[in-house]
């Protein structure tokens, strides 16, 4: 058993890279020795901005061999007509590296075929692991670059390589660069060095300033940290996001205190906290109480030699930063909201759709359809409108221009300054979230509504210019707005029928004369992509449940039906496997796919007329049918009576003909169906649930 050791030495790489870039590592050569049928033990990751490198221990000194029994042609074709091997046969015995000789005959199936056994010996470990080569090569970033002449593209220029099998070079080169046992140190304080053994990894670069192994890094810098706080009686926030930047930015992490005047702290706590973390990566600092400190912590790449000298240039850059933000602090406040909301009918949101004023008046007037919708006060549409009206204004202001970061936090606080409404103020801050995926969703009513506003004429207005995203494009955020619309409305168990609210808008946008700022082409084109709006939305609802590993089959049948609401698509989707161990459930799903079959492929909009009726079980079908129509129940109890209508569904079918002659009697016997599928479609498409295995 052997340890191999692997190091790919790159220029400094981005540092939200550096992670996921050796995370790939990881499992590429986990897949590449399986494949290559080579046992091991583990597989350690290291890594540091310009490197990244793993150890795999207990290598066998070969690959397995491998013994494996290959099927070829049938029996019937591997004979000529001189009862000779045929060409088929000889050729698929020389593909496998034997002779006719190695033939053998199986059946499979109920007929014969060609069988051969086919042996490969494992290679030795130094040969096969040469081939990390392709490891090395095949790995995809979403950042790349060219170097030099070559038209090879890579995280970073690549500039050494190790590959060591204990003490032995593992040969081989990756755009001109040899694999070897050469190193680099701190890019200041260490030099090049040699691996003697693969094992002596980490201990000898620790000799060089490089503290490869990241998790231990991260380990040292929080100790750091802690010590510092604890000497100073201090609590240092270390936001785990930074916390991971900082240690993708070091080799040697020595972390130290720098402070700025305390007239700063006059500036909004979330001001102070951006120049620090966002433009600086500087950790803040707080008090027992949790107010912010003239302090913060930093972590330098290197030692402690000249440290005070670092201090002070951290402290420089940061207070000509806290300058600039109490210059546009003042200044953005000797004008009124109404000045910097003006401003916005010259700031375009796209070229193809008009002025971000524009944005906001349509955004303004969905708002208002949503509150309607969920019946908020008189005096809470009030507030929505004017939170609606003004909610884009910070973006004019000098202190966004400069911190865009600060977009909506600094509305709110402007708002607050000026007087206007807490209510509004906390919704003009609340209408970006969620900023990712699973972010934090905003907590306030006004700002879920103008949250949902504001995402779904981006959607809509979008999709209308022909802008939908493709493949992984998507440089307008809208995968993210979608997902925040359908994260909003699944929290809160809104149930809102987004075809109509945006139909509804649609119509006040064509009814203006101006089409609310929309180019004529664009505004042309609103009604024909709502349902591509909804699909899009839905397509989220699917990625949302395929997180939460709900059955693939559910997903299909609550997302492939006639459901628009994407919150009803949850709801249905957790009725749907509450009931899925039922005995009723497999008898229950098979009689309503049976109905939805027969009335998808002849629809019908008769209505029942009981005087047709011919028999006992049409009686029956339609009096349990038309209790589900008047009752109103839950979605967990109407899948319950959906599935209890199985007995009655299945004598229906037992007594009765549905496609007969008479066109009244086949026609009301549709519609006594229609009526069965109607309230199913209410649920999901159950014509896409998997029952088999049930």
């Amino acid at each position: 058993m052997a340890n191999f050791l692997l190091e790919i030495g790159l220029e400094e790489m981005p540092a939200h890279l550096v992670t996921p870039a050796i995370n790939q590592l990881v499992e590429r050569a986990a897949t590449f020795m399986k494949e290559n049928r080579l046992q091991y033990g583990d597989i350690k990751p290291f890594s540091t901005p310009r490197r990244l490198a793993i150890l795999i221990s207990e290598v066998a000194d070969k690959a397995d061999d491998l013994t494996q029994e290959v099927k070829g042609p049938a029996k019937k074709a591997a004979f000529d007509k001189e009862g000779n091997y045929s060409k088929a046969a000889q050729g698929f015995a020389r593909g496998q590296g034997v002779t006719t000789d190695d033939i053998t005959f199986k059946e499979f199936k109920g007929n014969e075929y060609i069988y051969v056994t086919k042996f490969e010996a494992g290679k030795p470990a130094i040969e096969v692991l040469s081939g990390f080569k392709e490891v090395i090569m095949s790995m995809t970033f979403t950042t790349t670059m060219k170097w030099a002449r070559h038209t090879f593209e890579y995280v970073r220029p690549i500039r050494w390589i190790v590959a060591l099998l204990d003490d032995m070079v593992v040969p081989f080169n990756v755009v001109d660069v040899d694999s070897g046992r050469e190193t680099r140190g701190h890019r200041f304080l260490g030099q090049s060095i040699n691996i003697a053994q693969a094992s002596d990894y980490v201990n000898d670069l620790e000799k060089v300033y490089v503290q490869a192994d990241a998790s231990l890094r991260k380990a040292n810098i929080v100790s750091q940290i802690d010590k510092l706080a604890a000497e100073n009686n201090w609590h240092v926030e270390k936001d785990a996001d930074l916390l991971e930047e900082v240690n993708n930015i070091v080799e040697y992490p020595t972390a130290f205190v720098g402070r700025f005047d305390s007239e700063y702290l006059d500036l909004p706590e979330e001001v102070l906290i951006t120049s620090m973390r966002e433009h600086q990566r500087f950790f803040h600092v707080i008090d027992d109480s949790g107010a912010l400190l003239p302090y913060f912590v930093s972590v330098r790449n290197g030692n402690s030699e000249h440290l005070d000298n670092v201090i002070a240039g951290n402290e420089k850059v940061l207070i000509a930063r806290l300058e600039d933000a109490k210059f546009f602090y003042h200044e953005d406040q000797k004008n009124d909201i109404d000045f910097y909301n003006d401003k916005l009918q010259v700031v375009s949101f796209h070229a193809k759709l008009g002025s971000v004023a524009n944005h906001t008046k349509r955004a303004q007037a969905l708002a208002a359809i949503i509150g309607q919708q969920i019946s908020l006060t008189s005096d809470q549409q009030m507030q929505l409108a004017r939170a609606a009206e003004i909610y884009k204004f910070d973006l004019m202001t000098g202190m966004v221009g400069e911190f865009d970061e600060l977009q909506g936090i600094m509305g709110e606080k402007y708002a607050l300054l000026f007087g206007e409404d807490p209510a509004v103020a906390q919704a003009i801050r609340e209408h970006y979230m969620p900023i990712s995926a699973d972010g934090a969703l905003p907590e306030s009513v006004l700002g879920k509504v103008l949250a949902l506003a504001d995402k779904l004429d981006s959607l809509l207005s979008f999709f209308a210019g022909g802008m939908m995203p493709s493949g992984s494009n998507d440089p307008y955020a809208l995968r993210r707005a979608a997902s925040g619309v359908v994260n909003i409305l699944h929290a809160n168990d809104w149930h809102l029928p987004i075809d109509i609210i945006l139909s509804e808008l649609v119509d006040e946008v064509l009814a203006d004369d101006g089409h609310f700022g929309l180019p004529e082409e664009a505004a042309n084109n609103l009604k024909s992509v709502i349902n591509d709006v909804i699909t899009f939305l839905t397509d989220r609802v699917v990625k949302a449940m395929q997180t939460e590993k709900i059955r693939y089959d559910v997903i299909n049948a609550v997302t492939t039906g006639k459901l628009t609401d994407t919150t009803q698509m949850f709801t249905s989707a957790n009725a749907l496997l509450a009931h899925s161990n039922d005995q009723t459930f497999r008898e229950g799903v098979e009689s309503l796919t049976r109905v939805m079959r027969l009335t998808s492929k002849n629809p019908t909009e008769a209505t029942v007329n009981p005087a047709l009726f011919e028999n006992d079980a049409e009686q029956q079908l339609y009096s349990e049918t038309s209790l589900l129509v008047n009752e109103s129940l839950t979605t967990d109890d109407l899948v319950s009576s959906l599935l209890g209508l199985q007995p009655a569904i299945a004598a229906y079918f037992d007594q009765t003909m549905v496609m007969v002659e008479d066109e009244a009697v086949k026609q009301n016997r549709l519609a006594t169906l229609q009526i069965v599928s109607n309230e199913a479609e209410k649920v999901a498409n159950f014509m896409a649930l998997d029952v088999k295995s049930n």
